[in-house]
């Protein structure tokens, strides 16, 4: 879907831009845009087994699960379920551990993918 703006707030927004684009006389401009894909980190909003994941070790797993207990956002008795599967299982048990570039690396793995497919970008 195609953003529209009014030509007052398209200035105000983009004012080098607008002055370019309408002002000028002896311009031509081609715009393309392909969006036959979406982004899938798109309001992604990381869960608690991913907080986890980026643990290096048990306590900090717990400090985690402590954290989002505290502030709303992990009902209580979920949390001590997660520490006695943490306690049990370890931290490892949710999957192999994020590492602080992991997102960066994922998204940068997703667009090369992408754009590998668009005609002109490779």
């Amino acid at each position: 879907m195609a953003d529209t703006y009014r030509i007052n707030d398209f200035k105000k927004k983009y004012p080098h831009l607008a002055k370019e684009v309408l002002e000028e006389k002896d311009i031509s401009l081609k715009l393309s845009v392909h969006m036959g894909f979406s982004d899938p980190w798109s309001g992604y909003t990381p869960t608690v087994i991913d907080y986890i994941r980026r643990c290096k070790s048990l306590e900090e797993a717990f400090e985690v699960v402590d954290y989002l207990v505290n502030h709303g956002e992990l009902d209580a008795r979920e949390g001590e379920q997660l520490k006695a599967i943490l306690e049990r299982n370890g931290v490892e048990y949710f999957g192999g551990r994020k590492q602080d570039d992991y997102y960066y690396k994922e998204a940068k793995r997703y667009w090369e993918k992408i754009f590998k497919k668009i005609p002109g970008t490779h």
